[in-house]
């Protein structure tokens, strides 16, 4: 698939790894909704790089299927969905203030994990409709994973089942989909400059940086969507999780 013919959906694309992916795509010729939960964010996102948004809470069915709909009068089509909505929800089984509640674990299952399963399939439904390209292809979906998936620290219980979870699912939505001409890849990020980094010190980026081997220092979003694009132009990227992350290994704490 072409970038330039690419009508996509980015969730969380009001800031960071999201805003980066949909302003490359629309620099090179697509489109892109945004979805977001932050309305003004978005709104202001979408408006400085060209794209459309949709206000959207993508843990919530309703909003996810009005927001595809949406994005799909608005450009005709859907043909990639790139997830990128998602939270952090650190803490720890055993706090200090007790036992994590449920709800909290819960609350980052559904927006993280349960939030790209109902994206990625009111997209697929989308995208089953499209006429096939010269390759017989209909549309790609892309997951957010993070090597947290694999080496979870101290602190990532909620976030690291979420993202585990979102790294088991791309083959078996591969393989289902492979029918419809429809693939299924996940990245898997490593350190990022993210919003959330962006508010640390200059000493404590240098410091996550430095435990990158190489190359040592944050990755850039704008790297993100560059293998975004890499994914939406190689038909062969299919059912894999991709780590994206200066070969670091995360340690314990």
């Amino acid at each position: 698939m072409r970038i330039e013919d690419t009508a996509a959906v980015v969730t969380g694309g009001a800031s960071g790894l999201g805003r980066a992916v949909a302003e490359r795509i629309i620099a090179r010729g697509g489109r892109a909704v945004i979805l977001d939960v932050q309305e003004d964010a978005g709104s202001a996102a979408a408006k400085s790089i060209g794209a459309a948004f949709v206000k959207c809470d993508v843990s919530a069915e309703a909003e996810v299927n009005a927001a595809m709909t949406s994005a799909r009068q608005s450009m005709g089509r859907i043909n990639v969905l790139v997830n990128c909505a998602g939270i952090i929800g650190a803490g720890k089984l055993l706090g200090r203030d007790g036992p994590m509640a449920g709800d909290f674990f819960q609350k980052v299952v559904g927006i993280n994990l349960i939030g790209t399963f109902l994206c990625d399939k009111a997209a697929a439904a989308a995208m089953r409709d499209n006429p096939p390209n010269a390759d017989g292809e209909r549309g790609v979906l892309i997951h957010t994973a993070s090597v947290a998936a694999f080496e979870g620290q101290i602190g990532q219980v909620a976030y690291a089942a979420t993202k585990a979870g979102i790294a088991g699912m791309t083959l078996p939505i591969a393989r289902e989909l492979a029918g419809s001409g429809i693939r299924c890849v996940a990245i898997a990020p490593g350190i990022f400059m993210t919003p959330m980094l962006a508010s640390l010190s200059k000493e404590v980026q240098d410091s996550l940086g430095a435990q990158v081997p190489f190359p040592p220092r944050l990755g850039k979003p704008e790297e993100f969507a560059q293998l975004v694009q890499s994914i939406v132009e190689i038909p062969t990227l299919n059912g894999e999780v991709i780590r994206l992350d200066g070969a670091i290994r995360m340690q314990p704490r």
